[in-house]
Order: structure tokens, then sequence, then C-alpha cells
């Protein structure tokens, strides 16, 4: 079984290979930090298993699984993440991925979803598939981000890693016009008014991390009658 990893933590990546080269019968061919480099490497090398985390630099590890998928390359991929919350599950599964697995899991876990993956089986870990489950019944509140699309929720990501519309628009080969109307999509169905309310709201809901927040200016005042989408919270790229 050949495996690629692809995590922006190089010292993730080492002990994951370690850990990797002790299962029988697997052999780590190749690695990388960002969703670029993860397409490259399926590209040039075709592992049978893509072993990745979704919150990386560039265009990250969802829009990198899409493209993936879209190669046809007969490499499954399977997400290792810390971001085990909603949106990220179902927004993974539904862009494709044999697996899901959170960085909680054992080792042994780990060896058992290579290989189910690798048979051609789907495996998500128990965290993930008992949180999916408590949302199907309606024992837990699902995330606002769950309306955006896969398209919304990678440029939303971008944009709450402080990346501008010019950079989003030359990473996911659309036209600066085309990011900011998904942009205006984003604000109109979160009801938020612009990149620092989208930014709190990620916050809050887990999808960045509390810890990076501390020089995140103060929420604007909304005056009352305002839309959610006003144009002057893009800034100077709207125009």
């Amino acid at each position: 079984m050949r495996v690629a990893l692809a995590d922006h933590h190089c010292l993730v990546r080492e002990a994951i290979k370690k850990v990797l080269e002790a299962f029988a019968g697997v052999k780590v061919v190749g690695e990388c930090a960002s969703g670029e480099e993860a397409i490259e490497l399926v590209r040039e090398i075709t592992p049978d298993i893509l072993l990745t985390e979704i919150i990386m630099p560039g265009i990250g590890g969802l829009e990198a699984l899409h493209r993936i998928k879209m190669m046809q390359a007969g490499t499954r991929v399977v997400v290792l993440t810390g971001h085990s919350h909603a949106p990220f599950p179902t927004q993974v599964l539904r862009a494709g991925a044999s697996g899901f697995l959170t960085k909680k899991i054992t080792v042994e876990e780990l060896d058992a979803c290579l290989r189910r993956v690798y048979f051609g089986r789907r495996y998500i870990c128990e965290e993930v598939a008992q949180e999916l489950a408590r949302y199907s019944f309606g024992a837990a509140k699902e995330s606002p981000f769950e309306s955006l699309s896969q398209r919304e929720m990678q440029i939303m990501l971008m944009v709450v890693n402080c990346a501008s519309a010019v950079e989003i628009a030359k990473s996911l080969s659309l036209s600066a016009k085309t990011v900011n109307s998904y942009r205006y999509r984003i604000f109109d169905k979160l009801d938020v008014n612009g990149d620092v309310a989208l930014t709190h709201m990620a916050i809050d809901h887990g999808i960045l991390p509390r810890q990076n927040s501390g020089n995140l200016p103060p929420l604007p005042s909304r005056r009352r009658g305002e839309p959610a989408n006003v144009r002057k919270a893009m800034g100077p790229e709207a125009s």
C-alpha cells in the first residue's frame, strides 16, 4: 500500500510517517505541505492513498480533494484532521473522501482505516460518526456553515485566513469579480456584514482557533435596517 502525506506541520508529518512505516505492507511514497503540492504529488506518483489535513495553506485540503477526484487518478483520499466539527465532515464526504479521521484516533484505528479504504470501502472514525448521527436525529444544532456550497466553503476558508480577493482568484483560477460575488453570497447566507464579522463567526464555530483571534478588530455595529452584505465591508477590492 503506497501512502502519501499532506500536512503543513513538518513535525506532524514526521510523526505520522514513523507510525505508517511501522504498519505491515505500508510504504510512505511522498509528502507535502499544501493543497497545491498535494495535487502535484498525486499527479506525479499516484499513491494508493493520500492522507491529508483539510486546513492547509493556499487552496487548502478541501479544494485539493475536489481537484484530485476530478483527475480520476485512482488515489483514494483520507482526511486526518484536528478540525472534526461541522461542517467539515459533511463537506469532505460530499467532495468524495474515502475516509475521515480526527487526530485523536489510536494507531490501531489508523491502520484499520487505511486497509479498509485500500480495499474500496469508506471509513469514518467513531467520534465523527457519533457527531453526524446527533445532527441527523436533531440532537445537535447544525452549523450555519452547513448552508455553504463546496466552492463557498473554500472561499470562506481563504477569506478568514486573510487571503485577498486577488489572491483567491489566482489560486482558484477565477476572476476577482467572481470571487467577490461569492463573498456577497456567503455574507447573505450567514447574515454577516463583512470579513470581520465572518471571521468572528468562524472562530465562534471552531472554523478558526480562538487563540488566533487576539488582533481582530471588534465587530462593526450595523445600523438598523442596514443590509447584511454592505459593500463597504468589502474594502477597496470590492470595486
